[in-house]
């Protein structure tokens, strides 16, 4: 798979009908190793061990319904009370962040309204805050410790 801008991490990889599959510490079970989840287990293991939060507070691959479509989330942190607090979507490296992007984790927002969102490619990686339909780019992911579980 092609290196990330993302810190390394300890994978398991199997083949499954001669396919990769990687163990998804989350959803605890091998899934296929496309390009898309090489970037969403490296995602998930950097706000693990370098961000603090629990494997409890997170969903992945999570369904939800926007207008009339199933769509699903790629990452979500819960709250205490189970309200999403971060929304990841990720793509697959080759894959630029564009507009389009944004406007589809923006769409997410408009359903979950989560605290904050980011977009990554495993190469570039984006956090911000929709307040009051003003998007508010931040220098870094917020920290386990920084926000309130219970809220």
């Amino acid at each position: 798979m092609e290196s990330l801008n993302l810190p390394g991490f300890a994978y398991k990889v199997k083949q499954v009908n001669g396919k990769p599959h990687i163990f998804d510490i989350i959803r605890r079970k091998f899934v296929s190793l496309t390009p898309e989840e090489w970037v969403r287990q490296h995602f998930i293991h950097l706000l693990i061990t370098h961000y603090g939060y629990p494997k409890s507070l997170f969903a992945v691959e999570t369904g939800m319904q926007y207008n009339t479509l199933a769509k699903r989330t790629d990452i979500m942190i819960l709250s205490g009370n189970a309200l999403p607090f971060l929304l990841v979507e990720c793509k697959a490296p080759f894959v630029s962040v564009t507009d389009a992007t944004f406007a589809q984790i923006g769409r997410y927002n408009f359903t979950l309204q989560p605290q904050y969102l980011a977009v990554t490619n495993g190469l570039n990686h984006y956090c911000f805050q929709a307040i009051n339909g003003q998007i508010h780019f931040m220098d870094d992911f917020p920290k386990y410790r920084d926000f309130n579980p219970l809220t």
